[in-house]
């Protein structure tokens, strides 16, 4: 019997079930206050630079100097806390903020000068805040610079040709009161770039050291005859000038003699801060020509001597029959002692001197700044423009400023320690006896 058998079939083995598919993790969600908070923080931030740029005017530069930075650094920090929201949750986009001012709203001129041009209702302290002296003083002396007017067909730069001379000057000035950076200058002036500022700036001492040179011409008719009163008046006879020292920019030494009313009469800058006063002197113009600046002139008749024409000297230089210089200090003596007495009043005259450079120093700024680098070769020309300007709104009747700046490094310059000159002992000793005279019959 043959059996029959059944082919068994293989069934294929049943899967075991599995786990449902993992769903990706959520996206990180962000708070909707983070989010509410963010926009209402680039709302804020957009609307102060706005503010700040079409409505600076109502602001001192110094407001605006030191707001700028805050501005742009509040919203550059916005700016990358937006960054860090997911895509799908960026409901403010990056341009929502902008990391300069915004430009301005079309009726309004597109820079802060632009605007300040076309605001005659203002009135001349916006002026002086800005460039230390009124709207008609910056026009006269637009005028007396010559300043060059831009030359579009020129192939040269930008830069160096296309910038109306009233920007020109006012972008320098801006700079040299406030010491404001090249960048912001620019912004302010609508300037492509910090290094058009820069162009524009050491154009314009250029043009004032060559347009205003004869604002320092001590060898100029009367010039010195008429600086004597002034110092009569100081009870100083027969005085021409006070002399003096500074360190600016931590980098250069200049020589200074005024008249009694605070001008400028010489000035010698670009000195080694490593140099003594009394090895600056010998080397200066003012050493070499003030035997025919001085010649020819009355002598002063006072008892006890003649008193030939010369300057106040300060400690650190030597005693010239030219430059009269201090009593060295007189320890505990008499306070009525005639040395006494005219150290007193030799004071009161080398006072002069001390604040015409502390008015320089407040009026520009930038001569406070250290100036390091290849920027110390342009400084001697600046700290000459400094004192230009400040004899040229002299001349103009702009008032002093209120404030005057000290010298940080007054104490600079030691006591000159080598031997007197015996003529120059004489005139200071025949002063000296008069000075006392003169107080005791007070």
């Amino acid at each position: 019997m043959v059996a029959s058998g059944r082919k068994r079939s293989r069934r294929a083995p049943i899967p075991a079930p599995s786990s449902p598919p993992r769903p990706p993790p959520p996206a990180p969600q962000s708070p909707p206050q983070l989010t509410s908070l963010l926009a209402l923080l680039a709302s804020s931030v957009t609307l102060a630079l706005r503010f700040a740029s079409d409505r600076d005017l109502l602001l001192l530069p110094s407001q605006t100097l030191a707001l700028d930075p805050l501005l742009l650094s509040a919203a550059r920090a916005v700016s990358r806390l937006l960054a860090l929201l997911p895509l799908h949750l960026q409901t403010l986009t990056l341009t929502s903020l902008s990391l300069s001012p915004p430009t301005a709203s079309p009726p309004l001129p597109s820079s802060w000068f632009l605007r300040l041009l076309s605001s005659p209702s203002l009135s001349d302290s916006t002026w002086r805040d800005a460039f230390r002296m009124s709207k008609p003083a910056f026009f006269q002396l637009l005028h007396s610079l010559e300043l060059p007017a831009p030359d579009f067909s020129s192939s040269s730069s930008f830069s160096s040709l296309a910038l109306p001379p009233d920007h020109k000057l006012g972008a320098a000035l801006f700079r040299l009161a406030h010491a404001a950076p090249a960048r912001a200058v620019a912004r302010r002036f609508g300037l492509p770039s910090p290094a058009v500022v820069a162009l524009a700036f050491y154009e314009v001492c250029r043009a004032i050291a060559d347009r205003l040179a004869v604002l320092l011409d001590l060898g100029a008719p009367d010039r010195i005859s008429r600086a004597v009163p002034g110092f009569c008046a100081l009870s100083l006879p027969n005085c021409c000038g006070a002399l003096g020292y500074a360190l600016f920019g931590d980098a250069v030494i200049a020589q200074a003699l005024v008249d009694a009313d605070g001008r400028f009469l010489d000035v010698s800058v670009g000195w080694d801060p490593s140099m003594a006063p009394a090895e600056i002197l010998p080397r200066t113009k003012l050493c070499t020509s003030q035997s025919i600046v001085l010649a020819n002139a009355p002598q002063g008749e006072l008892i006890g001597g003649s008193v030939p024409r010369y300057f106040l000297g300060p400690a650190c230089c030597p005693l010239l029959p030219w430059l009269v210089t201090p009593y060295k200090e007189m320890g505990a003596t008499d306070d009525l002692s005639k040395e006494n007495i005219f150290n007193h009043v030799h004071a009161h005259g080398m006072q002069v001197m001390k604040n015409t450079f502390g008015h320089v120093r407040a009026r520009w700024r930038l001569l406070g700044e250290c100036w390091k680098g290849e920027c110390q070769e342009a400084l001697p020309y600046v700290v000459v423009a400094g004192c230009l300007l400040h004899n040229f709104l002299v001349k103009c009747g702009e008032p002093m400023p209120e404030e005057i700046q000290g010298d940080a490094n007054a104490d600079l310059f030691v006591d000159f320690e080598g031997e007197k000159d015996k003529e120059g002992g004489r005139i200071r000793d025949v002063l000296a006896a008069h000075l006392s005279l003169v107080s005791r019959n007070q």
